[in-house]
């Protein structure tokens, strides 16, 4: 056999599985192999012999190589071999194989590079490149070609104006390279097409009008480009049309209800310069059937009528970030994904939003919405895995029914006007993983309670009447899986508790498997689109920074801005993935622990405002990552060590502490001749920092190796994002995606 498959050879091969037979010849014509194992002959010039042999099907069996007894064949017709193991590039030989036959050529998932020159083959139909690391000019294939698939790739260049001679061309993907230029206008020559996607290039200037040619056209995506102007009314001629995905470009126009698409399905605009008013006759009129609207980070104005969705079938609306005002337009009973975050809409919430009981996304976040927590929602007929309502002006208490939102992934209630205690019913929501209560009025003592949430990994409880002890007694196994722990700004008393601190396994070493997702992202709609971006608000470095990402690998603890007393408990030396760790403003005493020499990930440690004694750790000073170091403000003493990383650091790391010396301050030590003139650098010196971030690929060690840490992505300030801070983090986020990506091989 030419496999490790079980057949029988006593038996007519044409009965074998995988084997097609001409009824008529008896000659072996087809072979279709998916998930076996080969041997390695397989790769021999004579290994298989059949010359009538028309369709070969090679898929998901860790190839390694083309096979060269493809050079024998001369009758096929349709040859796969994706999802395989095949790496560098084509040989040349592969490209006279059945040249006068081949119809279907897959070579889709596999590790191909370099380029192509020609596509030899004239009755070629579909060909599928995608999702290998070719390289070089657009290849053309032959002007039969109906199915061309190209994306996930590495070409560069124009779009070639030689793809409009492929005139019987129904679906032409080429997403997801480095395509350059504009959209040739030739493309309205194609009129067969019926889906074209140009995503994820770096195409500039306007769709041509010519577009409107294509006529049967049924998905168009343009998305994540640089295209710009206003939309061509020629695309009017759209009558089939279920799919426009526009996103992430540069278009400047109204929103375009001219278009009449009575099949449109899907639109997507968000991110782009759409402005004005929106007709909402026209709206209703134009796209009878829409079932996906996205048209978030745009310029749009105007209100929107209470009812306007109520008799559509819209799954998902995100009106997010526009500047809509007036009172919350409510979503379709089908609604699963609902968003109008960033608007300035009033009012209160108004209790037919339940009717909608397919909800399972809530964003009503940063508007000016009024009076208490929707007690509706909480009804056991709505299945909710995210509920934000995060920066509004509603008031009154938090509902013990908001345990019947079961599902519950994320609970963001930060920035309103709540008060009274916690209800202890949250902890019947056993999916929680991100609870931000953050700027309300909270009165309550540390709810201890909270840490049985199993994958609890996000509490913040910053700036509200949280008092009294953090009292954990030693053995209760709480609060395991915290990243993200913030309980600044409160009323919290007495000692830092060491058995909290010990409790905190998922900021030690910990182990990230190679399914987990980069980023804390919910896939709460049923397709998978309309994903959820979970957001927090720290103090970092300094200022106060909204993460509007959040990595599953990012871990800070922040307990300033209360009265903690006593010494700082050693425990925090074994939290080996911590990132950031704020103690300001307390009234701790002691020295400094040794053991936070342990925290090589630190990225910044505030220590402020304090009654700490004794001398600086040298250790700190082996911490690379470290890059904002405060330890103003207390009754340190002696010289400041100039080890490594701790002479990186300017005077306001260390100043109103009396009794230390040495540079960087312009106190010198006894013995010390006249000191250097004082460091023009501040406490967020864009440079120094900029070099902080670029070397912020952190790396943890475990036992089975040393893999990528922390980096902290698409960061955005209140006040503006700098541009070091934003190159820093792209190439972090891309670090990190590297390495999470791992690829899987399997074993041949």
């Amino acid at each position: 056999s030419i496999c490790a498959l079980e057949w029988n050879k006593s038996i007519d091969c044409c009965s074998w599985n995988g084997v097609t037979c001409n009824n008529v010849t008896g000659n072996v014509i087809g072979l279709e192999f998916s998930s076996v194992q080969f041997h390695v002959a397989l790769y021999s010039n004579s290994y298989l012999l059949l010359p009538k042999l028309q369709v070969l099907t090679i898929s998901s069996c860790n190839l390694t190589k083309f096979p060269y007894f493809l050079n024998l064949l001369e009758s096929l017709t349709d040859l796969d071999l994706s999802f395989n193991e095949i790496s560098g590039e084509i040989p040349r030989w592969f490209w006279g194989i059945s040249h006068h036959t081949l119809k279907r050529l897959d070579l889709s998932n596999n590790h191909l590079e370099g380029g192509i020159h020609q596509l030899h083959w004239k009755q070629l139909l579909y060909i599928d490149l995608q999702n290998n690391s070719f390289q070089g000019p657009l290849p053309i294939p032959s002007p039969s070609t109906r199915y061309f698939f190209a994306m996930n790739n590495n070409f560069t260049g124009e779009i070639p104006s030689l793809i409009c001679q492929l005139s019987s061309l129904l679906k032409l993907d080429l997403s997801s390279n480095n395509l350059l230029g504009t959209v040739p206008p030739c493309f309205g020559n194609i009129t067969k097409l019926l889906n074209l996607d140009l995503s994820n290039n770096s195409l500039l200037g306007n769709i041509p009008p010519s577009f409107g040619n294509i006529t049967n056209l049924e998905v168009l995506d343009l998305s994540n480009n640089k295209l710009q102007g206003p939309l061509p009314r020629s695309l009017v001629k759209w009558k089939n049309l279920s799919g426009l995905v526009l996103n992430h470009n540069e278009f400047n126009d109204i929103f375009p209800h001219w278009l009449k698409a009575p099949q449109l399905n899907y639109l997507d605009l968000q991110s782009n310069r759409f402005h004005g008013m929106i007709n909402l006759t026209a709206f209703e009129l134009s796209f009878p059937a829409l079932g996906i609207l996205y048209i978030s980070n745009n310029n749009f104005i105007g209100r929107w009528p209470t009812k306007v969705f109520s008799n559509t079938s819209l799954g998902v609306i995100d009106l997010s970030n526009n500047k809509f005002e007036g009172p919350i337009p409510l979503p379709s009973p089908f609604t699963t994904y609902y968003s109008i975050a960033n608007n300035n809409i009033t009012g209160k919430i108004h209790s037919l939003i339940c009717n909608a009981t397919c909800l399972q996304t809530i964003n009503l976040s940063n508007n000016s919405l009024t009076g208490s927590f929707p007690r509706c929602l909480t009804n056991e007929n709505i299945f909710l895995s995210v509920l934000n309502l995060r920066m509004n002006q509603l008031e009154g208490t938090i509902p013990q029914s908001i345990s019947l939102i079961g599902g519950l992934l994320t609970l963001d209630l930060s920035q309103n006007r709540f008060e009274g205690t916690l209800p202890r019913s949250l902890v019947k929501c056993t999916y929680l993983q991100v609870l931000d209560l953050s700027s309300n009025k909270i009165e309550d003592t540390f709810p201890r309670w909270l840490g049985e949430l199993p994958e609890l990994k996000v509490l913040i409880l910053r700036s509200n009447n949280f008092k009294g002890l953090l009292n954990i007694p030693k053995g209760d196994l709480i609060f395991s899986k915290i990243h993200i722990l913030d309980l600044s700004n409160n009323n919290f008393s007495g000692h830092l508790s060491a058995n909290l601190i010990m409790n905190l396994r998922g900021m030690k070493n910990r182990e990230v498997g190679e399914d987990e997702p980069l980023y804390m992202t919910w896939l709460t709609h049923p397709y998978g689109i309309a994903p959820y971006e979970n957001t927090v608000t720290v103090m970092m470095k300094g200022q106060e920074i909204k993460l509007v990402k959040i990595l599953t690998i990012f871990t800070t603890i922040d307990l300033s801005q209360n009265s903690f007393q006593g010494e700082i408990p050693e425990a925090f030396g074994h939290l080996h993935s911590l990132v950031g760790l704020n103690l300001s403003h307390n009234h701790l005493i002691g020295s400094i622990p040794l053991t936070l020499g342990n925290l090589t990930n630190l990225g910044w440690l505030d220590l402020s405002s304090n009654m700490l004694s004794g001398e600086i750790p040298r250790v700190l000073g082996d911490l690379a990552s470290l890059g904002y170091l405060n330890l103003s403000k207390n009754q340190l003493i002696g010289r400041i060590p100039q080890d490594k990383q701790l002479s990186t650091f300017s005077n306001d790391s260390f100043s109103e502490n009396p009794s230390l010396c040495g540079t960087p301050l312009l106190k010198a030590c006894p013995g010390d001749a006249q000191p250097p003139p004082p460091s023009s650098s501040t406490p967020f010196d864009c440079e120094r920092h900029e070099s902080w971030l670029k070397k912020k690929v952190v790396w943890i060690g475990y036992a089975s190796g040393i893999v990528i840490g922390i980096s902290i992505a698409y960061i955005a300030f209140e006040i503006g994002r700098p541009e070091w801070l934003a190159r820093g983090v792209r190439m972090l986020e891309r670090s990190a995606a590297q390495w999470m990506k791992k690829p899987e091989r399997k074993a041949i």
